[in-house]
């Protein structure tokens, strides 16, 4: 990496970093790698599972699992696009580990980030690649820790594939029995250290692998440690002030020369430190991922794992071809809760983004696209291939009682009035300066186009291009509202026009 490229990224990683509460917890999540068998050039910590960054949904499962906590992302390759996308948040800092040497040594650059701002109490260290980890295993594994009272905990996985391609850390644990062939009593079952799987090819093929603990010595054959299921995930919870007694105790000796989180298991236990291991509700949560194959099996568990959430609250037209937000799909779950039948119809290959508030009967037509600060009111039919969108400082405002029918694209600042319909082949804008305002009963049918516009109550337009225009209900000689038809602006450009 080049000095420019190195100060930009300094630069860029104290810019975007807050202030952190001395009381909260800390989270250090490993960001700076980039992934190589993935083969692309978008950062690994950046593809996204269910339409978000692995990296956001690690960070959001400790936001909302351990909540009174602070946050430490530590980047390096593609540095600047991990920080672009995550960007400023609260109770969070930047790290910049410029060279890559191991993810002990990527702890130890994200806890210089906290040596000013944190003194005591419980450290998570988490990959940023773990897209399925979810708030409610976050949960689960900060109770167990505390009511462990162990100095450090390890959360594993177990592998039920080929042991060939386990790729991960074998979590290795005493025997019940010893080289000697005496009883390790109550030492059995904790957790020796753990070995990187590069490291267990790399030992002979006919001789035992020898540790040492508490004055005993446990002897592996290297087909036993292949063999051996449980795996590290590379998620730890510490006791801050022994991870910081012990981490720059840290080594480079292994066949990587790279300095590894997982050595600390050995440093904790020669110092007589306690040493835990738990495993998750749900193995998935555990997942990591380096190719694509892996990665889009993740995204297969994260839609099943919504469609699960919402089968009995809402009606899924289609549970394989479907996308709800996460923000949408927790809101949902908050809804249901006041008792209240929602009503709420998804049609097949509908996607449901992030900032899309929903009401009571709402139904969504097959392939409709809603995505942005998009407010439905109550009973609203939109029927197919119906495109609703904002920009992030926009809303769109949908009243009670709305239908819009097929191909129509609504986009920006608008307000439609209840009881209004849009038919088919309608596209409608507002910016901020021109805000669309439609009032309520309004009638706009095929082929019209309205922006920066405010339709009165009662009117219907038909064909019609309607540019910053302000359109009245008025009655004709029967008493009935007069529909707007054909209503175009001056042409510009019939110069440049030839008939064929």
């Amino acid at each position: 990496m080049s000095e420019n490229i190195s100060s930009e990224v300094y630069s860029k990683a104290k810019e975007n970093s807050t202030k952190f509460d001395s009381s909260k917890e800390v989270a250090i999540i490993l960001a700076a790698g980039h992934g190589k068998r993935i083969k692309s050039q978008t950062s690994k910590m950046l593809h996204k599972i269910w339409e978000i960054p692995t990296v956001e949904r690690v960070y959001n499962a400790c936001k909302l699992g351990v909540q009174n906590i602070n946050t430490v992302i530590v980047v390096g390759i593609k540095a600047l696009d991990v920080i672009e996308v995550i960007g400023k948040r609260e109770s969070n800092k930047f790290a910049f580990q410029e060279k890559q040497n191991g993810t002990g040594h990527a702890v130890q650059v994200g806890l210089k980030e906290i040596e000013n701002d944190f003194k005591d109490g419980i450290v998570y260290v988490l990959p940023g690649d773990m897209g399925l980890l979810d708030d409610s295993s976050m949960i689960k594994f900060r109770e167990d820790f505390i009511s462990s009272k162990d100095d450090m905990m390890v959360l594993t996985g177990i592998y039920d594939g080929d042991p060939l391609l386990n790729s991960y850390g074998r979590i290795i644990r005493v025997k019940n029995k010893d080289s000697k062939n005496v009883s390790a009593g109550s030492d059995e079952g904790n957790v020796i250290q753990i070995m990187e799987f590069k490291d267990i090819l790399a030992l002979p093929d006919d001789e035992p692998y020898l540790v040492n603990y508490r004055n005993k010595t446990y002897s592996y054959t290297k087909k036993e440690l292949i063999q051996t299921d449980e795996f590290n995930s590379g998620v730890y919870a510490f006791n801050y002030k022994k991870l910081l007694e012990l981490i720059n105790n840290l080594s480079s000796n292994n066949a990587q020369n790279e300095i590894y989180i997982t050595d600390l298991i050995s440093l904790f236990n020669q110092k007589g430190y306690s040493v835990g291991a738990v495993s998750p509700n749900q193995q998935y949560v555990v997942m990591g991922f380096n190719d694509k194959s892996v990665l889009k099996e993740m995204d297969e568990i994260a839609r099943k794992n919504v469609y699960e959430k919402l089968k009995n609250i809402i009606e899924i037209d289609d549970p394989y071809d479907f996308f709800i937000h996460d923000s949408v799909v927790n809101d949902l779950i908050e809804m249901d809760k006041k008792g209240i039948p929602l009503d709420i119809k998804v049609g097949k290959g509908t996607y449901i983004g992030k900032g899309v508030k929903l009401n009571y009967n709402v139904e969504l037509g097959r392939a409709a696209h809603i995505n942005g600060n998009v407010i439905f009111g109550k009973n609203i039919k939109i029927w197919r291939i119906v495109h609703l969108s904002t920009f992030p400082n926009q809303t769109l405002t949908i009243e009670d009682n709305v239908k819009i029918l097929w191909g129509d694209i609504i986009k920006g600042n608008i307000v439609i009035g209840e009881n209004s319909t849009i038919e088919s082949s309608v596209n409608m804008t507002g910016s901020d300066e021109f805000p669309l305002r439609i009032g309520k009963n309004v009638l706009i049918k095929g082929s019209s186009y309205l922006f920066g516009s405010v339709v009165e109550d009662d009117v219907t337009i038909e064909h019609s291009v309607l540019i910053k225009k302000k359109i009245k209900a008025e009655n004709d000689a029967t008493g009935k509202i007069k529909p707007v038809r054909f209503y175009i602006p001056e042409t510009e450009g019939k110069d440049l026009l030839s008939d064929i």
